[in-house]
């Protein structure tokens, strides 16, 4: 989410970072790198992330297991950009259906229900994603994923919540606390979903919606001082 126009899960300024440092690829290199993720979140989802391993992912895209480590320097590197990369689709979709000037109401509103709207033709990547976060572990074994690593999403969130205080759209509050309490009910969502493949998710996310607008709706009788707020971190 880091910015207003751009909420998913991995900092922006952060990818844009990597991507200089990245040597240009060609046309062949990208498409290969795109096959072999799209062949990782395909063997993930099915096999779940510790059977998806290097060999059972070249299997599944139709090469040998050296044209991965050609483009990977290994399974981790591998599997980080799978979450780049559905995120930035994410950020792609979603981006398209939020509009300059619209509010940080209707950003919240239409945040969540893109989302959902995104997971719900994809529930393969949902499956992997959800694979990846419960299993994927650093050298020293702690979650790659998680709360450590959504700071940059908090802070994005913060600036939305932070926008509607001063536009008087949302009430005074701690901008941290709501933008982490939002996060988790958006996570929590998916989750919901994925052990409920049945349940109605599109339901699911316009009330999720309408939590949050009651939760940050100002009071018509009082003016919003984003200076008296708290944001403890």
């Amino acid at each position: 989410m880091r910015s207003k126009n751009e909420p998913s899960g991995q900092s922006g300024a952060g990818r844009g970072a990597r991507a200089s440092q990245e040597p240009e690829r060609s046309f062949i290199e990208k498409a290969r790198r795109a096959q072999i993720i799209d062949a990782a979140v395909d063997a993930i989802a099915a096999k779940g992330f510790a059977k998806a391993s290097l060999a059972q992912i070249a299997e599944q895209a139709g090469i040998s297991k050296g044209v991965i480590s050609y483009h990977f320097a290994g399974k981790g590197e591998l599997i980080e950009r799978v979450v780049e990369q559905i995120y930035e689709e994410i950020g792609v979709f979603v981006g398209a259906r939020l509009h300059e000037g619209a509010g940080a109401t209707a950003w919240l509103r239409v945040y969540v229900e893109s989302v959902a709207e995104y997971m719900l033709g994809h529930r393969t990547q949902l499956t992997a994603l959800g694979e990846i976060f419960s299993h994927f572990r650093t050298d020293d074994g702690a979650p790659r994923y998680g709360v450590a690593s959504n700071e940059p999403l908090y802070v994005a969130l913060e600036e939305v919540f932070l926008e509607g205080q001063r536009s008087g759209e949302f009430r005074a509050f701690d901008i941290r606390v709501m933008a982490v309490s939002f996060q988790a009910g958006v996570d929590n969502m998916f989750a919901y979903w994925s052990a409920h493949p049945g349940h109605d998710l599109a339901a699911y996310a316009r009330e999720l919606a309408g939590i949050f607008e009651h939760a940050t709706r100002a009071d018509p009788t009082e003016r919003t001082d984003p200076t008296e707020r708290t944001d403890h971190h």
